[in-house]
């Protein structure tokens, strides 16, 4: 699985960084998620080489403008692409009739079907090859986390399980192989029943707005990476006196810390941190004070960049 960040500003753009939106990508490498789609999402995806035809899914993590606002126009480009393959969209049910109504006011047309599901109801969704769950955050308004876990990972026949039935090997294997249904001495066998992971699944989690590291404790415990805001840090917060519902990158790199992640990726930067270590606050004030407090691999995602989980476990750029 990638991780491809379209987006990693808080709030408001920059010049170099976008209002929120990430991608998961599948270890096939072609399709994929998307998680929030701020305004300006589809202008990035013009910057990657990823298709809309190829997406299976939007997951919105809450209903703030810098997490929604993007979705009816990369919907109607959608539309306008050529798509043609039903699409589910998960976001909070407060949002479904504001993106009804804003392409019913356009007078948009989507070719293809538009499932929309609430996120608050949402207990256990799946693609062939991912399953997703929500975990419950904190911040001004309900927001979620995306619980990313690969399903049946490089699935490979179960040869014992095989020979054990008797079955023979030759052509009848090569289409259980593809996950196809065959029929040996008056049953029917199907594939999927005959293939098994080839390797532990890789399990992600990509964080809406949150205030309060902790509650993600329990799913953290066997994640391989967490991504998870970092809008502010201390310096910050002690000179203006609210989080506004968000976290520093101290509170994130304590809690990754004490929660054993083995990949931090911290995102949703506030546009006051600057590129230039000359000006200041410096997006490097982020880095080292998480740094401060956190040992493991951590990442200051940045925008079209993508990341790769390896078969060590380790999220490098790519």
């Amino acid at each position: 699985m990638d991780l491809l960040f379209l987006g990693t500003c808080a709030g408001v753009p920059t010049k170099t960084r976008n209002v929120s939106a990430t991608a998961v990508i599948e270890a096939s490498g072609s399709h994929w998620y998307l998680i929030d789609c701020g305004e300006g999402t589809q202008h990035q995806l013009l910057h990657t080489p990823l298709s809309i035809r190829d997406l299976r899914g939007i997951f919105i993590t809450h209903v703030h403008g810098d997490h929604c606002f993007g979705l009816p126009g990369l919907l109607a480009s959608a539309g306008m692409s050529g798509r043609t393959e039903p699409l589910d969209l998960i976001l909070p049910s407060a949002l479904h009739d504001w993106l009804r109504l804003s392409l019913a006011a356009s007078d948009t047309y989507l070719p293809f079907e538009l499932r929309l599901l609430a996120v608050e109801s949402l207990v256990d969704w799946r693609s062939e090859t991912v399953r997703v769950n929500t975990v419950q955050l904190s911040h001004r308004v309900p927001s979620v986390g995306f619980v990313f876990t690969e399903l049946n990972p490089e699935p490979r026949l179960d040869v014992q399980r095989l020979d054990a039935e008797g079955i023979p090997r030759g052509p009848l294997w090569g289409d259980l192989a593809k996950g196809l249904a065959v029929e040996h001495a008056g049953r029917v066998l199907r594939g999927q029943d005959y293939l098994r992971a080839s390797r532990p699944p890789r399990k992600l989690i990509v964080c809406g707005d949150n205030d309060n590291p902790e509650l993600l404790a329990e799913v953290a415990r066997d994640a391989d990476v967490l991504v998870h805001e970092a809008t502010f840090t201390e310096a910050v917060i002690e000179r203006t006196g609210a989080t506004f519902g968000h976290s520093t990158a101290a509170a994130v790199a304590r809690f990754a810390e004490m929660a054993g992640v083995r990949n931090l990726v911290l995102t949703h930067f506030s546009a006051r941190y600057q590129a230039n270590p000359q000006r200041s606050p410096c997006i490097d004030d982020v880095r080292e004070e998480a740094q401060a407090h956190y040992s493991g691999n951590l990442t200051l995602a940045r925008d079209l960049q993508r990341y790769h989980i390896g078969r060590d476990g380790c999220l490098v750029a790519v």
